[in-house]
């Protein structure tokens, strides 16, 4: 990243093909196919915007399956977008159910797109975008998936899910850092998005950024220079591991240790096993008085461990993640760290008996 190239130079241009060329053989797509990689300069949302925003016709109504946060942030950018939108709400501990959004569809014809995570990072939870994408398909639907914290720790077979656009981002599971998205489209659906103008920003005009993209491998705007090299060099490392099955399996280990150590300590998880991803780990705060997160987390930071406060609703809750560039050894010394603070703070032998709200 310390280097530069020019905006319009070739070596650019050959970097941002290269990087495109990679994403589809992490997606598992050969050279034939119609799917086509976008780069959208800015963070995941901006590309979840990009996508929501071009490729849902002007008169076309949008289904958003949400059981988290990022489900409502959706649902938030469809309405600010003016598409009318019709949420399918689940709740925040439960994953979505194919027969609810069945009977939403049927029951609304005007429907054109459901949106979904994949990943829901409020919580960890890991919908079945596969069912989700059986019931879309059948009810003759578009399907636009975010996974942003799941692209590259989880084998998505686009077609096989009925996807017709995925949205990810430099910065999660290829470990790049942040300032650009990056989606998969069909190109038949790119195509009929910019013969019927259907982009809702000049910005975010995922077909235009395609276009651009196709003639010459150039944005329209300034590229994250910098962070596409960035990029080119986490891609490197991302097959130098073994690519998408080794990444996978460093990121359930981590996960596994986390979970285990945690329970041995007595933190509760917020999720069952079954719903839970290897993505992002949410625990219970603890009920003891003594236990205060903001102190919890600054004795963790001073000690090197930085986590997440929780977003749940109607739930005091705390996250852990477990992507990024870190190991086995990261996560046993985060769990030395979290027992010395627990021993420090004087709350350990209440752990155990954190309350679940009933609403979730």
């Amino acid at each position: 990243m310390c280097h530069d190239m020019g905006a319009w130079d070739l070596p650019l241009q050959q970097l941002v093909k290269g990087i495109r060329e990679d994403l589809h053989r992490i997606a598992g797509l050969g050279s034939d196919t119609d799917w086509q990689c976008t780069l959208m300069q800015g963070s995941g949302s901006f590309g979840v915007e990009a996508a929501l925003g071009s490729l849902t016709p002007r008169e076309g109504r949008l289904a958003v399956v949400s059981n988290g946060a990022y489900g409502e942030r959706m649902i938030k950018i469809a309405a600010v977008l003016g598409i009318d939108v019709v949420p399918v709400r689940f709740p925040e501990r439960q994953p979505a159910v194919g027969e609810a959004l069945r009977t939403v569809l049927e029951g609304d014809p005007s429907i054109h797109t459901v949106g979904i995570i994949h990943c829901e990072t409020t919580t960890g939870l890991l919908n079945d975008i596969a069912e989700i994408g059986e019931v879309v398909h059948g009810a003759g639907r578009r399907y636009i998936i975010d996974a942003m914290s799941s692209f590259g720790a989880y084998g998505i077979d686009l077609d096989g899910v009925h996807a017709d656009a995925l949205v990810s981002s430099a910065n999660k599971c290829i470990e790049g850092v942040p300032g650009f998205s990056f989606t998969f489209a069909r190109g038949e659906l790119l195509e009929r998005a910019g013969s019927g103008s259907w982009a809702r920003s000049h910005c975010l005009d995922l077909y235009d950024q395609w276009q651009g993209l196709e003639n010459g491998s150039k944005f329209r705007f300034t590229p994250p220079t910098q962070v596409l090299l960035g990029f080119a060099q986490a891609l490197r490392e991302f097959f130098a591991e073994g690519g998408l099955e080794a990444r996978e399996a460093r990121y359930r280990e981590n996960h596994a240790i986390l979970v285990q150590g945690m329970q041995a300590m007595g933190f509760v998880p917020f999720l069952k096993p079954e719903s839970m991803s290897h993505i992002i780990t949410t625990f219970h705060c603890p009920s003891d008085p003594r236990f205060e997160f903001q102190e919890f987390y600054d004795r963790l930071a001073a000690r090197g461990m930085v986590i997440y406060p929780g977003k749940v609703t109607g739930a005091s809750c705390f996250r852990i993640g477990n992507i990024g560039h870190l190991f086995a050894r990261d996560f046993e010394a985060l769990l030395a760290a979290v027992a010395q603070v627990t021993s420090e703070m004087g709350f350990q032998e209440s752990l155990g008996e954190c309350p679940r709200s009933e609403s979730n």
